[in-house]
């Protein structure tokens, strides 16, 4: 019988839940890689590969670094399931910014129960997404991600909702937030600097709208839904689609 996660050692919950993201993203999962992230020694982050290939949790691709087992992507799966239900505990309940329940969840999710977990599910109403709009997986490991396009993918005119915000930076966050860009909110990209410039964006709706430009950088990590054309406004009053 396997261990739960709240009795693996931190290092290999945490190296379960980079390798699933490093994936995700479609990167190569080198131990320079890991360690860098993890900000450990290249020997440690090898050690933490032979302890998961040992469990049969991952296993070593040719030129690809190791990768997840059907087995290791479960076991990623419940480690993201109690780090993203902590972060929106955390933000619900507790009152935290989003800028701030990474760090807090990073720490909880290696000591809580599975039972501390399900009352915390029941209690939040079996949520989907945690506050950055990131899919919290089910129970069984299920974990459905609703479709959406980068805001920097826009074209001038068109209008989308934030679905995402897929860097966890405090910084970036804080500064977001500062600007009005949180899940839901409604924004139209309204102009695009030549060469990689900065993107002009309208936050918000009629008539509590604010205009901002917003480096291309940052508008990559921000996930809007699909976007529509913003149909053309008769008069003053006239509100703006919701995507």
């Amino acid at each position: 019988m396997q261990k739960p996660i709240q009795e693996l050692a931190p290092r290999m919950s945490d190296c379960l839940k980079l390798i699933y993201s490093l994936q995700e993203r479609g990167q190569k999962v080198s131990t320079s890689v890991v360690s860098e992230h993890l900000r450990v020694s290249d020997a440690t982050a090898t050690m933490l590969f032979k302890e998961l290939a040992n469990v049969g949790w991952v296993e070593h691709v040719p030129y690809h670094g190791v990768r997840l087992t059907p087995e290791g992507t479960q076991r990623a799966m419940e480690v993201i399931r109690h780090h993203r239900l902590l972060e929106l505990y955390l933000a619900r309940e507790l009152g935290y910014s989003w800028d701030k329940v990474h760090a807090e969840a990073d720490r909880l999710e290696h000591v809580i129960s599975e039972e501390f977990e399900e009352r915390v599910d029941r209690l939040l109403g079996y949520p989907t997404v945690d506050p950055h709009g990131d899919p919290i997986p089910s129970k069984d490991g299920v974990m459905v991600v609703q479709p959406g396009v980068q805001l920097s993918q826009l074209a001038i005119g068109q209008v989308g909702r934030i679905l995402r915000v897929s860097d966890q930076d405090p910084e970036k966050l804080c500064y977001l937030g500062q600007l009005g860009l949180y899940l839901g909110c409604s924004i139209e990209l309204i102009s695009r600097a030549p060469f990689g410039g900065p993107l002009g964006i309208r936050v918000g709706e009629v008539p509590t709208q604010s205009e901002h430009m917003l480096g291309i950088e940052l508008a990559d990590h921000i996930i809007v839904t699909s976007p529509s054309t913003e149909a053309v406004r008769t008069d003053t009053n006239s509100a703006s689609i919701q995507a």
